[in-house]
């Protein structure tokens, strides 16, 4: 930041909630350790119960499972498995590498994975990531629409032995195994079930790294596993991660030598950034794409003909100039609802989107006029306020869009407190009119692009949009074994988004960060998180 102070007390005086040891001395504990920015996750650290950014940072660091995305390409790599095999798409054979244990010293075995399956899946366990067992035979006794669970456990799973387990799928899905490289798919120890609070309180994963302690709303504090069995052991002692409740003051905290690591470099400071931290400025692709979601639930926005209103506010946003003159060439506008990083063979297909996605005023209010008008003739754009520097892009997206209805008063923006908040009014459906509503892939595929946020009930539908078509295509598409036919079948569902509009693309994300001379060896994955075990102290 451009004329930032650089007393080391005076800005660690600002810093919100951090311990008494995080600014100044305290040299003997930071001892080949990285301090890092962070926010209070959403839910308590379990991997089924995790489907946001903050926790899933932190999943990536305790726990390995079946696969792994290769940070440089986001390739899915066996690490626990051996082998996955199938005759069919749809019965999976799960053979297990020997040689894994939790940092409890419990052996990693083929029950570890199918216990922490069935756990995630059952409907009474309440966790966020059930969705993704749902294509595994038995799901629909576990975890029903409606009513209560009628089996305990699914039926599409079944231990051989201790390194051996199958999977049964409801239908054919050729590219599941590549989906278990996420956090829900991760294993759990026995201790996780016998003395849940107790692990809740100091999780105990398979990871590089273990839980020194957790203080919500301060820090948690990760060290090295001298143990781990894996071949990308941390290369540090440990990560600090301390919470910070506005972006900007992790960035002064940077600057000043407080702080070794930021993956979230505040709009603020986009201008200055390079002339602050040289070499030590991060920008570069990631599978992000922001988007504004519609309370589908409400009828002033999801009963029919609101498309158009909502297809009408797309075309009202200068996606152009808000990138341009707010972002600093780390936003580029989108033009469909994946990302660039998938590459067209993985499904990204620029244009798809159509016209409703670009800029087009005229168009903008006959369509919102054809529509009924903004539902009580004016809107807000729910966003958190703590992280992400939203309140700027959020004003740009008003303005752009009060300009083009003509109206000054037509849009506003409204923020929550933290992310916590904000996330919980999302899951109890208290959004008054649009959110933002950002997606951090959660594996390279087309199909997290889609499924999760638009499929009827998924996770991570917070708009609650339901179209029976498009859930068809999706389902098509995932029972495809020729990849390039499952990629035409999501596009096409795609398209359904286009004329729905039941959130609208904004623009692809970069991964953006900064860190400290004090340390070096720092990337980000292509999901915008840091290599926190790669990580070097100088």
């Amino acid at each position: 930041m451009g004329g930032a102070t650089r007393a080391k007390w005076g800005a660690c005086a600002v810093a919100v909630a951090l311990v008494a040891t995080a600014c100044g001395g305290g040299n003997a504990a930071r001892a080949g350790v990285v301090s890092a920015s962070w926010g209070d996750p959403q839910n308590p650290l379990e991997p089924a119960n995790t489907n946001e950014v903050q926790g899933g940072k932190v999943l990536e660091m305790l726990f390995r499972g079946l696969k792994r995305y290769n940070p440089r390409t986001g390739a899915a790599q066996n690490v626990i498995a051996e082998r996955i095999e199938t005759k069919d798409s749809q019965n999976f054979t799960v053979t297990l590498k020997p040689g894994w244990s939790f940092s409890n010293g419990e052996k990693v075995t083929a029950a570890s994975f199918v216990d922490a399956w069935n756990y995630g899946a059952l409907l009474d366990n309440k966790q966020k990531n059930a969705p993704f067992f749902q294509y595994i035979d038995g799901f629909d006794r576990v975890h029903p629409d409606n009513g209560v669970a009628t089996a305990r456990t699914l039926s599409g799973l079944a231990v051989k032995n201790d390194r051996t387990f199958t999977v049964k799928l409801r239908q054919k899905f050729s590219s599941w195994p590549d989906t278990l490289g996420y956090a829900a798919f991760m294993p759990l120890p026995r201790a996780f079930f016998t003395d849940h609070d107790a692990w809740l309180e100091r999780p105990i994963g398979n990871g590089p790294y273990i839980v020194d302690s957790y203080e919500k709303g301060s820090a948690l504090r990760l060290r090295k596993w001298a143990k781990y069995p894996g071949d990308d052991p941390a290369r540090n002692a440990g990560i600090d991660l301390r919470v910070y409740t506005d972006s900007n003051t992790a960035y002064t905290d940077l600057q000043a030598g407080n702080l070794d690591l930021v993956d979230d470099v505040p709009a603020a400071q986009l201008k200055s950034v390079h002339a602050d931290l040289g070499k030590r400025y991060i920008n570069q692709p990631a599978g992000i794409i922001q988007t504004l979601a519609f309370p589908m639930y409400l009828k002033g926005w999801g009963e029919p003909g609101k498309d158009k209103v909502r297809r009408g506010l797309s075309m009202a946003i200068d996606r152009q100039q808000i990138t341009s003159e707010i972002f600093q060439r780390t936003r580029t506008p989108a033009t469909d609802w994946t990302s660039p990083v998938l590459g067209t063979d993985g499904g990204y297909k620029a244009g798809l989107c159509g016209e409703v996605c670009a800029f087009d005023p005229a168009k903008a209010r006959a369509l919102i006029k054809e529509g009924g008008g903004l539902p009580g003739g004016r809107m807000t754009i729910t966003y958190n306020a703590d992280t992400g520097s939203h309140k700027d892009w959020v004003d740009a997206i008003c303005n752009s869009i009060n300009k083009s209805l003509r109206d000054d008063n037509a849009c506003v923006g409204n923020p929550i407190g933290t992310f916590a908040d904000f996330r919980n009014k999302i899951a109890a459906k208290g959004m008054p009119g649009p959110f933002r509503n950002g997606w951090q892939m959660d594996y390279p595929l087309i199909q997290n692009f889609l499924q999760p946020l638009y499929y009827t009930n998924s996770s991570a539908n917070d708009g609650k949009f339901s179209n029976a078509g498009f859930d068809k295509l999706v389902n098509a598409a995932n029972a495809a074994t020729d990849s390039k036919e499952a990629v035409e079948r999501f596009q096409a569902a795609e398209r359904i988004l286009a004329r729905q509009m039941p959130a609208i693309p904004l623009w692809y994300q970069n991964g953006s960060g900064g860190y400290s001379d004090r340390i070096s060896n720092v990337s980000l994955n292509p999901f915008s998180v840091p290599v926190y075990n790669e990580i070097k102290v100088n």
